[in-house]
């Protein structure tokens, strides 16, 4: 399964992550960085180190599990 991370840094300077199950590829580099700055600007989150204040990165994170038999 894929996720878009939206890594964001706090009023505190650390980092808060946004994680969004299965992302339209290829991604859209402007709509990211547009949605990005529009929970920057709305503050529509809120993190225990305070509002979002600064993009920090965005990325597609896949991750695979493959069960092992007993």
């Amino acid at each position: 399964m894929k996720k878009l991370e939206l890594k964001f840094l706090n009023e505190e300077g650390k980092t808060v992550t946004i994680s969004l199950d299965d992302p339209v590829e290829p991604v859209d580099t402007a709509q990211v960085t547009a949605a990005m700055d529009a929970i920057i600007a709305q503050g529509c989150f809120y993190s225990n180190g305070g509002d979002f204040v600064e993009k920090k990165e965005a990325r597609i994170v896949e991750r695979n599990v493959f069960d092992i038999s007993f």
